[in-house]
């Protein structure tokens, strides 16, 4: 039988059967392409940044969803600029997408604004009931939900983690931009106090520009034992590689949040793993894109800390290292 004489009769019977032609592979999902926004808080060419957004793209392609078949995806990278991202967040609730990724309480807050409707996904976002993003953790109701970041009592570990690295450390200082970091504030009084039982004095520097974040580094590296904490938030990572230079000249022993860093020539880092936070978010964008609400999926904690340490840079400012220490760390650059 030749092959047009069976297809025709092949095709006859499956339409006397009431049958059909299967679909194509990529037609059998159902649905059309979805669209997604992602709102980045570093800039496009930062290490930290792209290592964020491949955890995201690894974490989505686990799941089904890939950029060149079944999703689209709006990147947004604004380092940290307020007039950009509202600017950015204005186009994107414009633009309607199916869904919206936050890094950041600056791009969070933004969106939270433009917005009401559609979906949002915060990653990597400090005291997010606090700052009035979502009202309880458990419940967060609205169209917000996401993961956190920051639990305050990692402050106490770092800090004592320093003292480690650097003994004499006694005069501390804990470096944030208030408008873009407004979630420190009430918790410094308490880490101030806490600081007491460690035989630390324990500093606030608030700074809004370059010449701020310099002058501060200064005045910590001036007096006799001086050492930084670098929380995280979106200005200290958007400014990292300049607060790392300026340690580095005044030779201040600091702490940072972000293994990356210590990668990039930091001393030490103690926080969670923003990669692993950003791969666990595509689970709820998977959730929400097949139709679960925000308002139903609890805000989640971060599941896995690391302590990095860069032998290099202890040599540099003549620290010894205690192999305890070393033990400790997930990371050790030599």
């Amino acid at each position: 039988m030749r092959r047009r004489d069976f297809l025709a009769m092949l095709a006859g019977g499956m339409a006397a059967a009431g049958g059909a032609w299967p679909p194509p592979a990529h037609a059998q999902r159902g649905e059309r392409a979805r669209r997604i926004a992602v709102f980045m808080t570093t800039a496009e060419s930062d290490p930290e940044g792209r290592a964020r957004a491949d955890a995201l793209r690894q974490g989505l392609q686990a799941l089904g969803w890939s950029e060149e078949q079944n999703l689209k995806i709006d990147w947004r990278w604004s380092a940290g600029d307020i007039a950009r991202i509202r600017r950015y967040a204005t186009e994107v609730a414009q633009s309607g997408p199916d869904l919206i990724v936050a890094n950041g309480a600056p791009n969070l807050a933004a969106l939270k604004e433009a917005t009401t409707s559609i979906p949002i996904v915060f990653v990597v976002v400090n005291d997010p009931v606090g700052q009035g993003f979502i009202s309880n953790l458990a419940h967060p109701g609205g169209n917000i939900t996401g993961f956190t970041f920051v639990e305050y009592s990692m402050f106490g570990k770092s800090l004592a983690l320093l003292k480690q690295i650097a003994p004499a450390a006694a005069r501390v200082g804990f470096i944030f931009n208030p408008d873009t970091a407004p979630f420190y504030e009430p918790f410094l009084p308490d880490f101030t106090t806490h600081a007491r039982y460690e035989s630390v004095e324990l500093t606030a520097a608030r700074v809004r520009s370059e010449a701020e974040l310099e002058d501060a580094i200064a005045k910590f590296a001036a007096g006799p034992d001086g050492g930084l904490i670098v929380p995280p938030e979106t200005y200290t990572l958007v400014h990292a590689g300049r607060i790392m230079k300026s340690v580095e000249a005044h030779r201040l022993p600091a702490i940072y949040a972000y293994r990356q860093l210590v990668k990039e020539g930091g001393l030490i880092s103690y926080g969670p793993d923003t990669a692993d936070i950003f791969r666990r978010s595509a689970s709820y964008i998977d959730r929400i894109l097949k139709g679960a609400s925000p308002s139903e999926l609890p805000a989640q904690a971060p599941a896995k800390f690391e302590l990095a340490v860069n032998l290099n840079s202890a040599g540099a400012l003549g620290l010894t290292v205690a192999p305890t220490l070393l033990a400790l760390a997930d990371e050790v650059i030599e």
